[in-house]
């Protein structure tokens, strides 16, 4: 049955856990608050040493032929890209008597269309009155450009219909040249000839005329558009506030820089695979979390801060000592990224302890972690693995080790037949949590329970494994097998409910 329910929930088990995620990138605050940061200064920066270049801008009033009530802004996309040409380049430059190339030039100005028959024209200098000379050049030049092709455009329709009116005369020549050799005659046919020529000299007369008309029409029209083209807001220098461009450039920074710092330990997070929840590191471990504490506080934390963690120490002790006066065999303390917070556990464990008899504590760390935070006179033998072997089995003793990565396995069993394991929450990976169980499991040293430093303060799961003796502890189910063959008395300690030891004000559970 618990194989089924185990099955069964590594089925249903989602491939990304939101809350986990969440909880892992909030506690990877540092990070992305230190991107954030970096980004805010860095744009800040930007705009201090980057300034902007002097820019000069000015509108022109574009008249065209074509204009119609319905364009869609065809014809001021055609002017914005016409002035981006290096026809309007050269003329601006030769007006200004640069010596600049045009293709350069382009670079340095922008075309935009506000309406239909409004540009805008964006121009860069060195200087204020660099950048306002080159507006009014090219506004100019391509003032000139219009207007001349408009005139070039009204000439040739002009022409157009001014060749075809010569040839209409020529053809009306023709008619009354042949009218005046026909004679007046009775014959019908005669007649009828001569009527229809005169029908074409009045239809020819009618021509010419309307083509006299539009091509008068063509070049009346052509002064008007060209006084409609005109510079409407003469050049003027943009003024740039170096404090608005800091304030903008530095929010923009900081947006991008908290959009990178997220995604950054977003995708950290997925790929280290670091159980941080309560039940995700009991699950991996198959042990119920019994007690929850912050890390050795710091000399910056603040009174009311220590006074907490102070008492969350003295209830996670108190539990601790139940814990190893109910044991009839040996307990240890093996640390998994909190070897410093283990040590001050373990101290505070054999003082707890002191009032029974003498403790002796076997320190299996590494770098002699108890042997660095100093000993108080009368308190507990400190002494090293190699000569746990020498240590009364009357003394009341416990060991403190690791099994982090690199740590000698073969000498757990040296520092208890049972253990409590202190696990830095975030610390360890999925994969490392599943092989200190295996290890464990197979060396036949069951775990008591779980200690998480530094867990997560919004953490609300549960990290109790109502079935963890059979999911995990085989080692431990194997033992008490073997022992009930032999028949051989044995008094052993099931694995304690779970409960919260906060670091607040919450009730332990």
């Amino acid at each position: 049955m618990t194989t089924s329910k185990t099955s069964e929930s590594s089925d249903t088990a989602p491939l990304l856990d939101l809350q986990s995620l969440v909880v892992a990138v909030r506690r990877r605050r540092r990070l992305w608050c230190s991107m954030a940061l970096l980004g805010l200064l860095i744009g800040a920066a930007v705009a201090v040493l980057l300034p902007p270049p002097s820019t000069a801008v000015t509108k022109v009033l574009v008249a065209h032929q074509e204009d119609q009530p319905n364009d869609t802004g065809t014809l001021i996309r055609t002017d914005v890209a016409l002035l981006g040409t290096t026809r309007i380049a050269g003329k601006a430059l030769q007006s200004l008597k640069s010596p600049e190339k045009p293709e350069d030039f382009i670079r340095n100005y922008r075309g935009t269309g506000l309406t239909n028959n409004l540009l805008q024209i964006d121009v860069t200098g060195d200087s204020d009155a660099q950048a306002v000379a080159r507006a009014k050049a090219l506004a100019d030049a391509f003032v000139a450009d219009h207007v001349g092709r408009m005139q070039e455009t009204a000439t040739a329709e002009a022409q157009a219909l001014l060749d075809q009116r010569d040839r209409m005369r020529d053809e009306l020549a023709q008619v009354n040249k042949a009218i005046g050799d026909r004679s007046p005659g009775s014959d019908p046919k005669a007649s009828a000839s001569i009527e229809s020529l005169f029908a074409r000299r009045a239809e020819l007369n009618s021509r010419i005329a309307d083509f006299d008309q539009r091509a008068a029409e063509a070049r009346t029209g052509t002064p008007k558009l060209i006084a409609g083209t005109q510079i409407v807001d003469a050049p003027h220098a943009v003024r740039h506030s170096l404090l608005s461009a800091a304030v903008t450039d530095a929010a923009i920074g900081l947006v991008l820089g908290l959009v990178l710092g997220l995604a950054l330990a977003a995708v950290g997070t997925v790929v280290a695979d670091r159980p941080v929840l309560r039940r995700e590191i009991a699950a991996n471990l198959g042990a119920s979390v019994i007690a929850e504490l912050r890390s050795v506080p710091r000399r910056s934390a603040g009174p009311w801060q220590r006074r907490r963690i102070r008492a969350a120490r003295e209830r996670l002790t108190a539990t601790l000592v139940r814990t190893v006066r109910g044991s009839a065999e040996p307990v240890s303390l093996l640390e998994l990224g909190c070897a410093r917070s283990t040590s001050v556990i373990a101290l505070d464990l054999a003082d707890a302890l002191a009032p029974d008899g003498p403790v002796v504590i076997i320190d299996g760390l590494p770098g002699l972690q108890l042997a660095n935070l100093g000993q108080k006179p009368g308190g507990p033998t400190v002494v090293s693995g190699k000569s746990a072997a020498d240590v009364s089995h009357e003394e009341r003793r416990f060991g403190v080790g690791s099994v982090a990565p690199g740590a000698a396995w073969t000498a757990l069993q040296y520092l208890g037949s049972q253990t409590v394991l202190v696990v830095r929450a975030g610390h360890s990976s999925a994969a490392w949590l599943h092989t200190v169980a295996r290890q464990l499991a197979d060396l036949s040293i069951p775990v008591i329970g779980v200690v998480l430093i530094d867990p997560d303060p919004r953490d609300r799961t549960d990290g109790t494994l109502w079935d963890g003796l059979h999911t995990a502890l085989r080692g431990h189910n194997e033992r008490l097998t073997r022992q009930n063959r032999t028949s051989q008395p044995r008094t052993e300690r099931l694995p304690m409910w779970a409960a919260r030891v906060p670091d607040s004000d919450q009730e332990a559970r």
